[in-house]
Order: structure tokens, then sequence, then C-alpha cells
């Protein structure tokens, strides 16, 4: 009976590093842009960032739920992570 209440409270772990690491990942061009100019996004764009944060954690979650294997596991998340940082750089400079 334990073994079905530790996976939904590592699941819960993981939402909530999740959740904490789009926080500071969406505040950083927040706090640069009142130190900066360089730095000068929109409504629009803070929106287009959390879609994609939104994003790649239902396509990690989503591939959690059909690989349980550590090592498959561990490539998907690489590859989400490449295709979201990838999307980003392109949407931020047109690479």
């Amino acid at each position: 009976m334990q073994e079905h209440i530790q996976p939904e409270r590592h699941r819960s772990r993981y939402r909530m590093v999740f959740l904490i690491l789009s926080a500071l990942v969406l505040l950083v061009p927040m706090i640069a842009m009142r130190f900066t100019s360089e730095v000068n996004w929109g409504a629009e764009d803070f929106g287009a960032a959390a879609a994609l944060l939104v994003t790649g954690w239902l396509s990690t979650e989503l591939g959690f739920r059909l690989v349980r294997s550590g090592r498959g596991r561990l490539h998907i998340s690489a590859a989400v992570a490449l295709a979201v940082l990838g999307l980003w750089a392109h949407l931020a400079v047109g690479i």
C-alpha cells in the first residue's frame, strides 16, 4: 500500500521543483528589465515563455508515464530540454 503513496509524493516534489524553476526562469527577464534597457519583454513574451515551459513540462510528464526505466526517462528529459532550449533560442534571436 505504501508503494502507491511514495510515487505520488515523488511526483508532487517533481512538480514543485518544476514550478519553482519555471518561476525563476520567468523572473530573470523581469528583474533584468529593471536594471537595463537591453531586455524589453512584453506580456506576449512572458506568455510565450510560460507556454513553452508548460508544454515542456507536459511533454516530460507524458514521457515519464509511458517510460518506466531510468535511462529512458533521462533520454526523454534530455530530448525535451533540448527542444525547449532550441525553440527558446529560435524565438529569442531567430537562430
